[in-house]
């Protein structure tokens, strides 16, 4: 008698803790929210990820910045005369005369060949430089005027800073005044003009 009840208390314990506990999948389980990751696809559709989506409305940081592209420079500017000028020094001048210059990556060069009277051993010839962006040709191509800045260097080696600035009379000529920094403290200033002949 002692063995069924003992046999019926272990079943009915076993029954309550079978029952204490709740079978999988009688209950659905709570949602949680994901985010598709930025490489999956999005809503079925093989191809289109999450990045694509995110980005189809958004330009990027630099799409307002860079614009439609920029205008070729006209031809005319990859060459420019200026006319030879003559500046006064104390007890003489100083007689300036330059080749056509041409333009590479952003700098118009030439040679030059000064001539000082009458002190004629303070001749002296060799290379100039000028720095001249393409937003610089735009802006006398609007007629405003422009600073410019560069470099002379001598067939011996030395170097000359020089400054300016260019005032358009239209698209393709003007006036230019050049500053040649020929020593520390002499400064030539030479006022001539020129024309853009560039083909």
């Amino acid at each position: 008698m002692f063995c069924r009840i003992r046999w019926l208390a272990g079943w009915l314990a076993v029954a309550g803790a079978m029952l204490a506990v709740e079978p999988a999948g009688t209950s659905p389980p709570a949602a949680v929210a994901t985010t598709p990751a930025i490489g999956a696809a999005v809503g079925g559709k093989p191809g289109v990820t999450e990045f694509d989506r995110l980005t189809a409305s958004d330009p990027g940081p630099n799409a307002a910045a860079d614009g439609p592209a920029a205008t070729p420079l006209n031809p005319r500017y990859r060459r420019v005369e200026v006319a030879p000028t003559k500046t006064s020094i104390y007890v003489g001048t100083v007689s300036l005369a330059l080749p056509p210059l041409e333009r590479r990556r952003g700098e118009y060069t030439t040679t030059y060949e000064a001539k000082v009277f009458p002190f004629f051993f303070y001749n002296e010839t060799g290379r100039l430089w000028i720095e001249c962006s393409d937003e610089q040709l735009r802006r006398l191509e609007r007629g405003e005027r422009i600073a410019f800045q560069g470099r002379a260097q001598r067939a011996d080696g030395s170097e000359h800073r020089v400054e300016g600035t260019v005032t358009p009379a239209d698209a393709t000529s003007g006036r230019v005044k050049v500053r040649v920094f020929a020593t520390m403290s002499v400064e030539l200033i030479f006022n001539t003009t020129y024309r853009f002949t560039g083909k």
